[in-house]
């Protein structure tokens, strides 16, 4: 009798530890619906309607905080903006997902380039050559633009101030 309790005991034990962990998915499994959303968003940006994709982004975000492309569309809408600092936080989450997403760093790069950290995208244009052994298309667009260099940080402020 005293050991049938206990083996009722680990029994139960075992159901109630392994109950949680047979529901979870994989890491690599991006909720259907964020993956939706975050294609809506996509579609939204190239349309140029840069309001309506941050918010298909940040909903497809809610659905799944794991889904970088998502991160990374959103750092491209905070670039469309002309939000370089937001397009760099929003690219440095999808690297936390991913350390080697090549549009990440891309993103990230041209980002910095506008912002005039040049020394930074040209780290991230090397990073960029080290994983794309075939040719990237982010490559020659990272390199694009530290070549233009930036166009926020060389625009002057006004001679005079306002008066009113």
């Amino acid at each position: 009798m005293r050991l049938l309790a206990s083996v009722v005991a680990a029994g139960l034990a075992a159901v109630a530890f392994s109950a949680p962990v047979a529901g979870q998915k994989a890491d690599d499994q991006i909720a259907p619906k964020s993956v939706e959303l975050q294609k809506q968003g996509a579609g939204f940006l190239s349309n140029g309607k840069f309001d309506q994709a941050e918010d298909a982004l940040e909903a497809s975000l809610a659905v799944d905080p794991r889904n970088r492309w998502a991160f990374v569309d959103l750092a491209r809408v905070a670039e469309k903006q002309r939000l370089y600092g937001k397009a760099i936080r929003m690219s440095n989450k999808a690297l936390m997902l991913e350390p080697n997403d090549p549009d990440a760093i891309a993103v990230q790069g041209e980002a910095m380039v506008e912002l005039g950290a040049i020394a930074r995208a040209q780290a991230n244009l090397q990073k960029l050559q080290t994983i794309c052994t075939k040719g990237c298309p982010q490559v020659a667009q990272l390199s694009a633009a530290i070549t233009r260099g930036p166009t926020v940080a060389s625009a002057k402020p006004p001679a005079s101030p306002k008066s009113n």
